[in-house]
């Protein structure tokens, strides 16, 4: 996945949310080692102090997990994991049912074009 850091919002936080579509996509499974911070900066393009100003986040998050002599790695509790990802959809599907409701759309319409789209995949 490329980071697409937009200069609208700030970019510690795109890095908190790159970071965690990263974790909840399976792309950085579960315990897994993750790349050090100089590493990671580098492949965002950013500077390592955001770096790791994203990464203390989200081991506040309790995402990830610092090690003294390792690095750090991914959180093994798939229950945060899988509440995050419950989270996620949820707010992607409010923003979409928002959106569709400004555009006049009824619930059974709605409900109509998403089954569609289903069988239609």
């Amino acid at each position: 996945m490329p980071w697409e850091l937009k200069s609208d919002r700030p970019i510690y936080i795109q890095l908190i949310e790159h970071i965690k579509l990263l974790i909840l996509s399976g792309v950085y499974p579960l315990g897994s080692k993750l790349p050090s911070v100089r590493d990671l900066a580098r492949e965002a393009a950013v500077n390592p102090n955001t770096m790791q100003r994203a990464l203390i986040k989200l081991e506040e998050d309790g995402f990830v997990i610092t090690h003294r002599t390792s690095g750090r790695s991914i959180t093994e509790d798939a229950q945060i994991i899988e509440q995050a990802r419950t989270q996620l959809a949820q707010e992607q599907i409010k923003e979409f049912l928002d959106n569709m409701q400004m555009m006049g759309f009824k619930e059974n319409e709605i409900l109509t074009i998403i089954n569609n789209m289903v069988k239609d995949r």
